[in-house]
């Protein structure tokens, strides 16, 4: 399986900040805002990522993430020239993909918690389209899926003004390879972009859309405005001060994935061991 991280956009919910840095350049608490969904794709088993964004921040992307040697994995690189929706990844990297499944990650989700991380165990061979649905107070500012009485999913709605369900579509998405001809065939919405409703739509219509509803344990934030990503900062030092325990680290991430040895992550928390967060990759390498 092949992996995508969407880290495009122009950040204008997070302005006048992203004016001059991508939003997914920003820290949530010790570390990067796309740290987190790359040790989501490293811990779903990919390997081989590729990073779309804007053209005036693929060199930063570049210099913060090179190649990928360090955890272990490839990472490459391609552009978005202006942002038409989230299945525009799918053309945009139709090349990377070839003839392999592939998951969708958006730059700014992170994801925590020992349900997911159980499913991400299991869904690395997918058949059709798999997606994730988190339980809201407001889902009208998310794509909505709906179930029937067994726990089916029967819809799946982007933004709807009367939401059937309080369930949204969290921004992790698996598919095979059929995705690059869906994202191909379908039309851009009223606000001209073409959206991943109607990819998760078709397969839906397919009957070949699987729908893992997250536990309450389970953590999925949003950090496209400056009140959640205050709010995940919070959450995340929280819990790593508490615990000791490191979140959306891709060196933890790929050593437990057996990609880099313990002396390999006690290398990579030397080099940072003055800003405190190498501490948690040295006390994550001694266990």
């Amino acid at each position: 399986m092949k992996g995508i991280i969407l880290a495009g956009g122009s950040g204008t919910r997070l302005y006048p900040i992203t004016k001059g840095i991508s939003k997914q350049l920003m820290p949530i608490y010790d570390k990067p805002m796309i740290y987190y969904p790359l040790s989501t794709l490293i811990s779903a088993g990919v390997r081989e990522i590729l990073v779309i964004t804007t053209p005036e921040d693929a060199d930063a992307f570049r210099r913060l993430l090179g190649t990928g040697s360090d955890w272990g994995v490839m990472i490459d690189y391609a552009v978005q020239p202006k942002p038409e929706g989230l299945a525009q990844a799918f053309i945009i990297g139709e090349d990377f993909i070839g003839g392999d499944s592939v998951a969708l990650v958006l730059g700014d989700n992170i994801f925590e918690g020992a349900g997911l991380t159980e499913i991400l165990g299991e869904i690395r061979d997918v058949e059709g389209g798999a997606i994730f649905a988190y339980e809201v107070s407001d889902p009208q500012r998310y794509g909505v899926v709906a179930f029937d009485e067994h726990g089916t999913a029967t819809s799946i709605e982007e933004k709807p003004a009367e939401p059937k369900s309080p369930y949204a579509v969290v921004g992790l998405y698996f598919y095979d390879n059929d995705v690059v001809d869906i994202a191909k065939t379908i039309s851009p919405s009223e606000r001209g972009e073409l959206e991943i409703t109607s990819v998760n739509e078709e397969y839906l219509r397919r009957g070949a859309l699987r729908v893992h509803r997250l536990h309450r344990g389970d953590v999925w934030l949003d950090t496209g405005t400056i009140d959640s990503m205050s709010e995940a900062s919070a959450y995340v030092e929280v819990i790593q001060k508490r615990t000791g325990t490191v979140i959306g680290s891709p060196e933890v991430a790929a050593y437990r994935e057996g990609l880099i040895s313990s002396a390999e992550l006690a290398s990579l928390g030397k080099a940072a061991l003055k800003s405190g967060y190498g501490q948690y990759l040295i006390e994550a390498a001694r266990d």
